[in-house]
């Protein structure tokens, strides 16, 4: 399946596993569906095709922590790879009506033997994804919830939004709920601080959308203590 040329990040070629993978049969899930999980543990990696997922996991209390939420052209579901037996604790759950592609780890294994630049294309996305959450559990452990918020909003505004004509990037609504779990916070502290970004300036959000200023953000957390 091939997706253009290798992509190019901060100076660094990068291959895409995209043009290493053959098309697959396409599944689609409604909102709210498991594509795995506990009881049905990973087997595959996928690759969103239209919609988004949310993989999280279970806290000791049974409140969800959410490790990413993944839009339309991006790999999900690489913990196909450990044989753990707690694999099954991370769950994917469709956030909105998605379809994906799936291969399963000896058929992309396979693959990578004949084309070694896919398993290239993949150990650097699954690295930069590595990277991210390390910044994650560093921002949790040392910034404040407001801190915290706006940079994922930013990263969502990246990863997912449209350009509007007024210098606006809009993307889907996000319930605080889901925010809060993201962040690490609950869904009243995250009203609070989406109230306070509005107020500022920066932020518009309906049940529908949210409308940010990136450049704003920017200049928000480049200006404010990293520490809480």
């Amino acid at each position: 399946m091939e997706n253009g040329p290798a992509t190019t990040l901060s100076g660094k070629i990068l291959e895409d596993p995209l043009a290493y993978l053959p098309c697959s049969a396409i599944h689609e899930y409604g909102r709210g569906q498991t594509i795995y999980g506990q009881s049905q543990p990973s087997t595959s990696v996928y690759l969103v095709i239209a919609g988004k997922i949310k993989v999280f996991r279970l806290a000791d209390n049974g409140s969800q922590v959410v490790i990413d939420i993944y839009p339309c052209d991006e790999f999900f579901g690489e913990s196909a790879f450990l044989e753990l037996s707690d694999r099954g604790t991370e769950t994917a759950v469709a956030l909105e009506n998605t379809k994906v592609m799936a291969w399963t780890t000896g058929q992309i294994e396979d693959i990578a033997a004949r084309r070694p630049q896919l398993a290239i294309g993949l150990l650097q996305l699954f690295v930069q994804r590595s990277v991210y959450l390390e910044q994650r559990i560093e921002s949790l452990s040392v910034d404040p919830i407001g801190r915290r918020l706006a940079q994922a909003l930013l990263r969502f505004s990246e990863r997912m939004g449209r350009q509007t004509e007024d210098g606006w990037v809009e993307i889907t609504a996000f319930t605080h709920e889901l925010l809060g779990q993201y962040v690490g916070t609950s869904r009243e502290i995250v009203t609070h601080s989406m109230n306070q970004f509005r107020r500022q300036g920066y932020l518009r959000y309906s049940r529908k959308s949210i409308l940010l200023r990136p450049e704003m953000v920017r200049d928000r957390l480049r200006a404010e203590p990293q520490v809480a």
